[in-house]
């Protein structure tokens, strides 16, 4: 089964803490996992951002609303403990959802609007705050991702290889050395592309090659063969075949069991994604900072 939305942990969470007795998040988590059937799979799943399980992040985002109706308390720290409040919803029998919290003024307050008084999206309440953010990042990410796309296949075919260059070097290769990285001459390439200086006394380099290829095609075997061919042809020992296509199934199986040599292979859904992070042909639109609770902090005297 998929994880439950959070609100649907509503009842789980209170029904584990019934007792009266004080619980860390821990047995919480544990608990609810063993009475709604939650497999260690579903628990590994992650939410977009992979920084936190889905499980855990809707458990814990439960257990927030559930604070904000007065249904829990947290009289020490991590630890909780059901209120009267709690033990009367369940007592209802009522299904204890977001609609059962809004007969409480505080969480009512919380929940229907923003700090400037704007009120919540209806769609959003499916998802927990955390998991809302992460998809809206996501969409924009996609988004400027294809953008990207259109833009680097305008370039010409040696500036895409300057391209490649530079995003190499913004990633750290060369180590900041000047002309650690270049692009090799059309007329007498051997096959390569490029070359990025791998340390400050050009021991060792990185050869590449460069497919600005259209998106919808897909690199096969052949093609790392003949790039494996030049690499042996420079007596060198690391390549990187880089494109704006896709590889087929033969051709990353037949890099992946090279001997001797290492290519590594980039796709352009890849080439993208690594622009995007280093700033390669974007710059920061807006900048914002999710805080949460330091536990530590609260735990020092005061």
């Amino acid at each position: 089964m998929s994880v439950p939305k959070f609100f649907e942990f509503f009842e789980g969470f209170l029904k584990a803490i019934s007792d009266g007795e004080l619980h860390t998040a821990k047995e919480v988590r544990d608990t609810i996992a063993i009475t709604m059937n939650i497999s260690d799979t579903d628990r590994a799943e992650m939410i977009p951002s992979g920084k936190q399980s889905t499980f855990d992040n809707r458990i814990a985002w439960a257990r927030t609303y559930l604070d904000r109706a007065g249904l829990i308390e947290t009289p020490q720290r991590g630890k909780y403990r059901i209120t009267q409040a709690g033990l009367s919803a369940l007592a209802t029998g009522d299904t204890i959802d977001l609609e059962y919290l809004e007969r409480f003024d505080s969480f009512k307050k919380f929940h229907n609007r923003l700090d400037d008084g704007t009120e919540l999206p209806s769609e959003s309440i499916n998802e927990s705050p955390t998991e809302i953010l992460d998809a809206a990042y996501q969409e924009i990410t996609d988004a400027l991702a294809g953008k990207l796309m259109s833009e680097i296949m305008k370039l010409s075919p040696t500036g895409f290889e300057r391209l490649v260059v530079k995003m190499l070097l913004r990633m750290g290769y060369g180590n900041g050395i000047e002309g650690a990285g270049s692009v090799t001459k059309q007329s007498n390439d051997g096959g390569i592309d490029g070359i990025i200086k791998e340390d400050q006394l050009g021991f060792s380099n990185i050869y590449i090659q460069a497919k600005q290829w259209s998106p919808d095609q897909a690199v096969s075997k052949p093609e790392i063969q003949k790039f494996v061919g030049a690499l042996q042809g420079q007596q060198a020992q690391k390549g990187l075949f880089i494109t704006t296509a896709s590889f087929t199934s033969g051709a990353t199986q037949y890099a992946s069991n090279l001997l001797g040599v290492k290519v590594v292979l980039i796709d352009g859904a890849s080439l993208t994604k690594l622009m995007i992070k280093h700033n390669v042909g974007v710059s920061v639109e807006h900048t914002y900072e999710i805080k949460r609770i330091d536990s530590d902090f609260f735990a020092e005297e005061l």
